[in-house]
């Protein structure tokens, strides 16, 4: 193929543009898990990040979401927890990519934290979705993906997988019902992942009063494509307490204590 002089190519731009369309260059681009982008993702060449990622890759057993550049969110939002007061707390762990990924990331063993691990281990609890959400069809595909294995159900290889990290711990039950039975006073990150309106909120709520300043609450789907239900929780509670989500173009949504 020949290629084409500059000249000819901002004529095409121009000509394209002025129909109202917009030509760009799609050699390069981060194109996954509903994020599509020109911008720079050198972080995925980074040997501490890879390393984050195979070992999250290692809890699911090899099953790859292509999700990096959400894996790369949560791991710069636990590096910067890991400099505030309180234990780390994850609701809606799964198999545990996202929180692996985070502890082999952190050198897990060597931090002074616990690291609460909190599921059903039987995927969403049904009876817990509102009028709404089944309206939307949610509880269908909760139930689609929990005869499709999608979710971890089996307790024990979870505690497997996590046993390396001796101040990792795992809390099967549901929320909010167990959030009390944690042990800890202060939380400095907070991840949220239970595909569920009312769970999700009502996590929020029992932890902020414990998220110290400069904590972090992450929310796995809050801009996420059908997760409308789930946004509006948490947009209600966070204006009761006064704060703000902001919506990251990953699907996730963040607040800072």
């Amino acid at each position: 193929m020949i290629p084409l002089p500059d000249a000819v190519k901002h004529w095409i731009k121009d000509l394209f543009g002025a129909a109202g369309y917009a030509v760009i260059n799609t050699r390069w681009h981060y194109g996954h898990d509903g994020l599509y982008t020109l911008h720079n993702d050198r972080f995925r060449r980074d040997p501490a990040f890879r390393a984050a990622y195979e070992r999250g890759l290692k809890s699911s057993n090899g099953v790859d979401s292509d999700n990096e550049w959400r894996i790369h969110v949560a791991l710069w939002t636990a590096a910067n927890a890991l400099r505030v007061p309180g234990d780390f707390v994850e609701c809606g762990v799964n198999t545990g990519f996202v929180s692996s990924a985070i502890m082999q990331y952190l050198d897990w063993r060597a931090v002074e934290k616990r690291f609460y691990l909190v599921d059903t281990f039987s995927g969403p609890v049904l009876g817990q979705y509102s009028a709404e959400e089944m309206a939307c069809g949610r509880v269908t595909i909760a139930e689609g993906a929990i005869a499709a294995g999608a979710y971890a159900t089996d307790v024990e290889r979870v505690r497997a997988n996590f046993a390396e990290w001796p101040n990792a711990v795992v809390v099967k039950g549901a929320v909010p019902e167990v959030l009390p039975s944690l042990g800890g006073e202060r939380v400095a990150y907070l991840h949220i992942d239970m595909n569920c309106a009312h769970p999700e909120r009502a996590a929020l709520e029992y932890f902020w009063e414990r998220l110290s300043p400069g904590g972090f609450v992450l929310f796995d789907d809050y801009a996420y494509t059908g997760a409308d239900c789930q946004a509006d929780a948490i947009d209600a509670a966070a204006r009761e307490l006064g704060a703000r989500v902001l919506a990251l173009p990953t699907g996730q949504g963040l607040i800072v204590r």
